[in-house]
């Protein structure tokens, strides 16, 4: 073999050397960034990829409460009410011994101050070029309204209707206020009589006045655009109103709610029970007298 011929042999070698990466070489570097990251999963500080995740919650299930819980919580609301009722009979509520002593004292009466004379009250400064109160413009909808108590006089019960006003406010919304006891019979005639034919309950809200309770009901028909809101009071202790369910199914679920969230009972309803709040929940949390006893709250 001549010497140029082993030159071309050997520099075919050494190209084919170069040319063919070691196995070591192409596996080494991905070895390396695996590692720390299989370290740290581990470690707990990067999740591992295949990981299952948790699906229960850490925060305990509610248990219902047993018939002797429910009845001490009962018992509970009622001496709360109690303990408030006689504090506001009496001229107002204590305050509470956590506070400041400067806000206690204010609260029951400084002796300090009692030699103090008092500084008569500041009467109301006049504004310049005040002009006094106008009138309001008669309401283009009174005579609505006047058709409507006439109607209800007429054919239900001469003292059906106990108010009736216009709400400026609410685009001149004729407003009624119904009796109770012929609540039922004027929700038939809003429905089916040929002037009013309110086809759709639009909305129906329970109210805590204080002293009574109240539902709010708000019709219209949706050929005349004619509307009309009425007002329904029920006793505070034990509210009852006729359910208008079987005349407007939309009422439904509105009376559950105010069923479950004011304790209003809706006579004739197919099927009253809570919508929002655990069946065996105590009280009803939108009344103004509630007293919160769950922890959950």
């Amino acid at each position: 073999m001549s010497e140029e011929q082993k030159d071309k042999e050997t520099k075919l070698e050494r190209t084919n050397d170069t040319s063919e990466p070691k196995p070591e070489q192409s596996v080494q570097p991905d070895v390396a960034v695996e590692q720390p990251a299989a370290e740290e999963a581990r470690a707990g500080s990067v999740p591992a990829a295949d990981a299952p995740a948790s699906v229960e919650s850490d925060k305990p299930k509610r248990a219902p409460l047993t018939e002797e819980e429910k009845a001490a919580r009962v018992k509970a609301a009622a001496e709360a009410r109690a303990v408030r009722a006689k504090a506001s009979a009496e001229g107002g509520t204590e305050a509470p011994a956590d506070k400041p002593a400067r806000i206690r004292d204010k609260a029951e009466g400084d002796p300090a101050d009692a030699d103090k004379p008092e500084r008569p009250a500041r009467a109301p400064r006049a504004k310049a070029n005040e002009e006094p109160p106008q009138p309001k413009e008669p309401s283009p909808k009174q005579p609505i309204l006047d058709r409507l108590v006439a109607l209800l006089k007429a054919d239900v019960a001469e003292d059906a209707v106990e108010d009736a006003v216009i709400n400026y406010e609410n685009d001149h919304l004729p407003t009624v206020t119904i009796k109770n006891e012929h609540w039922l019979s004027c929700a038939h005639l809003l429905r089916r009589h040929a002037d009013w034919s309110c086809d759709y309950l639009r909305n129906l809200s329970g109210v805590d006045q204080e002293t009574h309770l109240e539902v709010v009901y708000h019709m219209i028909n949706l050929s005349t655009k004619a509307e009309v809101a009425v007002h329904v009071k029920a006793d505070r202790e034990a509210p009852s109103v006729a359910s208008v369910t079987p005349i407007w199914p939309t009422a439904d679920w509105n009376e559950r709610e105010a069923y479950d969230l004011l304790g209003i009972q809706f006579t004739g309803h197919p099927d009253l029970r809570r919508i929002m709040m655990p069946d065996d929940w105590v009280g009803h949390p939108l009344r103004k007298d509630y007293e919160s006893l769950d922890s959950e709250v």
